[in-house]
């Protein structure tokens, strides 16, 4: 395992980091610097959640996620509901013994799938990068906190 991995906040987070004599010290390990008092990991992170960067992100989850599930609903509720109201409709052969609620319900299957899709690209193209330097930039105040 790399420990400058971005994912990996063991050590970032000042957890499992040794002592001068091998053992492990402490989140909040006194030292020289220890008296004057500095920003926990609970201040750092109430920080960033504040800040503009990381609200971007909300917003650019938010952004996608509230349409596709109201998108996703709707489409799912009214196959349901035209499957109980409208049972002539959805009987109608297409192909065969193929009818109108087999293909409808295909086609939730297919649309769980490419909304997968969907979402996963949307995060690796607007979220991805912004929260992976986020994420970075918050180690590093977490850090700097326990030196």
């Amino acid at each position: 395992m790399r420990f400058d991995d971005p994912w990996y906040d063991t050590l970032a987070s000042g957890w499992g980091e040794l002592d001068g004599e091998g053992n492990f010290a402490p989140a909040g390990a006194s030292g020289p610097g220890a008296s004057r008092r500095r920003p926990g990991a609970a201040e750092i992170y109430l920080e960033v959640q504040g800040g503009e960067a990381f609200q971007e992100v909300r917003r650019r989850y938010r952004r996608f996620v509230l349409p596709a599930t109201l998108a996703f609903l709707a489409w799912y509720l009214a196959y349901v509901v035209v499957a109980i109201t409208e049972p002539g409709l959805m009987s109608r052969p297409v192909a065969g013994a193929v009818n109108v609620a087999m293909v409808a319900g295909l086609g939730q299957f297919l649309t769980t799938f490419l909304l997968t899709w969907a979402y996963a690209r949307h995060a690796r193209l607007r979220r991805d990068r912004a929260a992976l330097e986020l994420r970075w930039e918050t180690q590093e105040m977490t850090r700097e906190a326990g030196r």
